[in-house]
């Protein structure tokens, strides 16, 4: 079964325009994409990607949990889910074979926490302040959500921290 893992990063092309990392990061990266089967998103992620251009760049499945589909995208590697979370994340896992499953964005993480389905989250720390934007872990139910030690690859310039949900 897919393991379903929420990407905590924060990216903004305006203060990190050049995406560049060393040994350490490349590893952990060319691991992730690798074993990437399908990746679930929120509506909010898609438009403000653009839909990436008809294709995401990873190539993996898309599903993108919204209330209502956007036009245009017929022949685009997406699948818009309307009921839910969980159905994009149960029809995700299907998809991704042994895979993992990506969780895209801020909102959609917090529902697979609220869910259960979240099954491990990875967070990257780099020195740099955003100020703005939705708070990843706001709004949780159920909490304190315990995690188990976390497996720590540091980077230069960035720590990832590799969490297990318990």
């Amino acid at each position: 079964m897919a393991t379903v893992v929420a990407d905590l990063s924060t990216r903004n092309a305006d203060i990190l325009p050049a995406f560049q990392v060393d040994e350490a990061s490349a590893a952990e990266l060319r691991d992730t994409f690798e074993n990437l089967g399908a990746l679930v998103v929120g509506r909010r992620t898609f438009d403000l990607a653009g839909g990436w251009g008809g294709a995401h760049p990873l190539g993996a499945p898309v599903w993108v949990v919204t209330h209502n589909p956007p036009d245009g995208f017929d022949d685009a590697p997406f699948t818009f889910v309307t009921d839910g979370v969980e159905s994009a994340v149960e029809q995700a896992r299907a998809a991704a074979g042994d895979g993992l499953v990506g969780v895209a964005g801020p909102n959609i993480a917090q529902q697979c926490l609220n869910a259960g389905i979240l099954d491990a989250i990875r967070i990257s720390v780099a020195p740099v302040l955003l100020g703005s934007g939705i708070p990843y872990l706001d709004g949780l139910k159920g909490t304190p959500v315990k995690l188990k030690t976390p497996r720590v690859v540091e980077g230069q310039g960035v720590t990832h921290l590799y969490y297990e949900v318990a």
